[in-house]
């Protein structure tokens, strides 16, 4: 596919999303959607449909505004992370005690970051979701207290963010650090290039 330019929209109001994406050197402008999406779970919905329905739907949101406004024809990109233990999908903690009760959930145990990332250009879609492994050090209650007490749960998914002050009771990961963060990069990259778009310079001769 032939692209207008180099930049793509990215549907999210997400910081760190936006400091991965210039970490592999990927232009981009925000498109924020018109109006939120429901990000509510459904009733009897499993955490990976859940967090890929809310990718697609950011997407698809994302594009009809992008339509609306009649702004040139780019690829967008939306994401969405969720954090699951024992089949249960922690959301944004609203107040410090359900901030406390989230991370003494995932105190010493081995839970689920799951990113979906979806790409749309023209008339396609792609969309993968990517798993990581994240093990808890075991907390103490004044540990878990102390770190409530600061800003850092409340804008996260499960309460703590893998970049930020969370990162001293993070014991162990398998599966990708980017991802944890909220934008895996190779899955991203891999999408970005099904829409037509380089990442790497072509090799010089």
């Amino acid at each position: 596919m032939k692209l207008a330019d180099k930049k793509i929209y990215l549907a999210s109001k997400s910081p760190r999303r936006r400091e991965l994406l210039r970490q592999i050197g990927i232009d981009f402008e925000l498109l924020l959607n018109d109006k939120e999406v429901d990000e509510q779970v459904l009733p009897d919905e499993k955490p990976a449909a859940y967090v890929a329905r809310v990718t697609r739907d950011k997407l698809m949101s994302a594009r009809q505004t992008m339509l609306y406004r009649q702004l040139p024809m780019r690829p967008i990109l939306a994401a969405d992370t969720t954090v699951v233990v024992d089949d249960l999908i922690l959301g944004k903690p609203a107040d410090m005690k359900e901030a406390i009760e989230m991370i003494k959930r995932l105190s010493g145990r081995t839970h689920q970051v799951l990113t979906s990332i979806a790409v749309a250009f023209q008339e396609q879609m792609w969309q993968t979701t990517q798993y990581s492994d994240v093990v808890f050090e075991a907390l103490s209650d004044d540990m878990i207290r102390s770190y409530c007490a600061t800003q850092e749960p409340y804008d996260k998914a499960g309460g703590y963010g893998i970049q930020g002050l969370a990162s001293i009771f993070i014991k162990d990961i398998a599966g990708s650090h980017s991802g944890i963060m909220g934008l895996p990069l190779f899955e991203t990259a891999q999408l970005l290039h099904n829409a037509g778009l380089r990442i790497l310079p072509p090799a010089t001769p």
